[in-house]
């Protein structure tokens, strides 16, 4: 990534002063609001990681993190417990390494969209109905302009090739493929979803719409336990 594109980049999502960090920083207002009891809560993250939570304004009674590949290190921070493994099958994960696999919220950010198409998608929604009476599982909007990996315009609606090209190419992406390869196997594990999809898997929840604009820019299901 050049100097220019990194500053580009850093002003529009990554920096603690960017759009993006406003607009998270709104969301974790919005999770609060949703879940007004966050620490008497035990949750269990789908996806995160621990320096995740470390750094969010909110503090339940204990998170269990479930991320297939680096969930992080808890070190002091008893009340975070990391877990690597598959959140598609999260309850035989826990089982496997001693963990309860009953909490009261199940807590997923970005997660939906990557975990390997429509079969993939139903298993991590059947495991969010299980796993918590309630939840709150974001995704960001198939329809927003931008598509928000790469922040590139309508990516998400190119054929497979040349969405791969972009991929590898593109300078405002987070980073740089090492390969042609890779970079497919990149947009080949991204997956944007829609509101009628949301509401099929997860049925009776409330879907949220965070907007950009007036633009829908990610959608949030959510269910409060009652």
């Amino acid at each position: 990534m050049t100097a220019s594109a990194h500053r580009l980049r850093g002003a529009l999502v990554d920096s603690p002063t960017s759009l993006g960090a406003a607009r998270r920083a709104r969301r974790w207002e919005l999770f609060a609001e949703c879940f007004p009891h966050l620490e008497t809560m035990d949750i269990i993250d789908l996806g995160g990681t621990v320096e995740a939570w470390r750094r969010a304004p909110v503090r339940p009674a204990s998170v269990t993190v479930v991320n297939l590949f680096e969930p992080g290190d808890a070190g002091s921070d008893s009340w975070i417990t990391p877990v690597a493994g598959d959140a598609c099958d999260a309850r035989a994960v826990l089982r496997d390494v001693g963990v309860t696999d009953q909490f009261d919220l199940v807590f997923s950010n970005s997660l939906l969209e990557h975990v390997g198409g429509h079969a993939k998608r139903a298993a991590l929604a059947e495991e969010v109905a299980r796993l918590a009476p309630r939840h709150w599982v974001q995704t960001p909007y198939r329809y927003f302009p931008i598509e928000p990996h790469w922040l590139f315009p309508f990516l998400q609606f190119l054929p497979l090739g040349p969405r791969a090209r972009v991929a590898a190419a593109w300078p405002l992406a987070h980073s740089r493929p090492d390969s042609p390869a890779q970079a497919m196997s990149e947009v080949q594990w991204t997956e944007l979803v829609g509101v009628a999809e949301m509401r099929a898997y997860f049925p009776g929840s409330r879907i949220i719409h965070e907007r950009v604009l007036g633009l829908t820019k990610s959608i949030v299901a959510v269910a409060d336990g009652h």
